[in-house]
């Protein structure tokens, strides 16, 4: 589990930038909540977003700079 979350972004407050980049995904998503949107937005660019339930994230993704959903 450490190994993991040091590969992983931990961020702690929300700049004002990443939730306006969330909020156009979504909107461009038309679906999704407001955390899958901060996900996605905060793997762009380049990122990959693990999941169980990628339908939403695979649409926010759609959006997104250069972003990879894989179910696992």
């Amino acid at each position: 589990m450490n190994r993991f979350l040091r590969a992983c972004d931990i961020v702690e407050v929300v700049p004002e930038s990443l939730a306006r980049r969330a909020a156009l995904l979504r909107r461009l998503a038309r679906r999704g909540s407001a955390v899958d949107a901060l996900v996605v937005a905060g793997a762009e660019p380049g990122g990959t977003v693990l999941t169980s339930d990628a339908d939403d994230l695979e649409a926010l993704a759609a959006n997104a700079d250069d972003v990879a959903i894989e179910r696992v």
